[in-house]
């Protein structure tokens, strides 16, 4: 039985793109000098002089002025179509301010997101050969990054869409069935690891019954008992992350009440008085707590 994809994609941006005025676009933060001089940025400057835009920046509409937009995501690419001197862009409209969410991203385009990159170039009628120039790559790297996901699960793929996974650590998850690449994907997440060697420790893990036939796992340097060892290890952690995903719901509902309840106990002048005489401790990380639960 396959998971139900949990996706926030269908109300999380308006039905169309919009294209707007650089100029009526406000910027969440300033770059730092030396990113221009990275890698990444000459890249994506490369790209767009060769082939334009490819994925769209993200906004929100400015709720104190009418017409104005927010950027969320695509710091770097605006950076670089000012320098060009470019007036106007289209933009995906996002329905909600989660600034928080995509500025994590904006430093890096994670794997997944550069492999939807070169769909769509491609899909536009964009050579292989012009992307690898304008990337700066050879193409061999654009054409495993095109199959990128040939093998993958959607709802692997969805898990992992904005985490900075390495390129080959998708050929170990091909190994793995559609349920099992799933289980690795929330490991991943989980752990906060996403290296080559910890979705290569997962393979080694793996129970036969749960490998790809024809891709069964050839683990050098490992003994029989380490392996053993190893699977017992990960269906240990598989049992203890079912039981905290089955208790995260609940869990933050009560956070999310207890914030709320702690935001209306602050509304009151006595209360805060009260605190602020005999606990002025409890009311600064109160204050705190309140805060949290006004911005979430």
């Amino acid at each position: 039985m396959t998971r139900p994809r949990q996706t926030l994609l269908p109300h999380a941006f308006e039905d169309s793109t919009l294209r707007i005025l650089i100029a009526d676009i406000m910027l969440l933060r300033e770059l730092p000098p030396n990113v221009r001089k990275s890698v990444k940025y000459r890249q994506i400057a490369a790209s767009i002089a060769e082939v334009g835009i490819i994925e769209p920046p993200v906004v929100v509409r400015d709720p104190l002025a009418e017409g104005r937009f927010r950027l969320l995501d695509g710091h770097l690419r605006m950076d670089i179509l000012t320098s060009r001197g470019v007036k106007e862009v289209v933009c995906l409209v996002a329905t909600e301010d989660e600034a928080f969410t995509y500025n994590r991203r904006v430093s890096r385009i994670a794997i997944i997101q550069e492999h939807r990159m070169i769909l769509q170039a491609v899909k536009r009628g964009v050579s292989e050969e012009r992307l690898a120039r304008a990337l700066n790559v050879n193409i061999h790297s654009i054409r495993k990054k095109r199959n990128l996901l040939v093998g993958i699960c959607p709802e692997a793929a969805d898990l992992l869409r904005d985490k900075h996974v390495p390129l080959n650590a998708f050929t170990e998850l091909r190994r793995l069935k559609p349920m099992r690449q799933i289980a690795a994907a929330e490991m991943m997440i989980a752990m906060n690891k996403y290296s080559l060697g910890y979705v290569k420790s997962i393979v080694a893990a793996t129970p036969a019954d749960q490998l790809v036939e024809g891709k069964q796992k050839v683990v050098r340097g490992l003994s029989p008992e380490q392996i053993d060892l190893m699977t017992q290890e990960a269906e240990r952690l598989d049992r203890e992350f079912k039981l905290i995903e089955q208790d995260y719901g609940a869990d933050h509902l009560d956070l999310v009440l207890a914030t709320a309840y702690v935001a209306s106990l602050l509304d009151n002048a006595r209360v805060v008085r009260h605190l602020a005489k005999a606990h002025a401790d409890l009311l600064q990380e109160f204050q705190k707590i309140a805060e949290l639960q006004r911005a979430a």
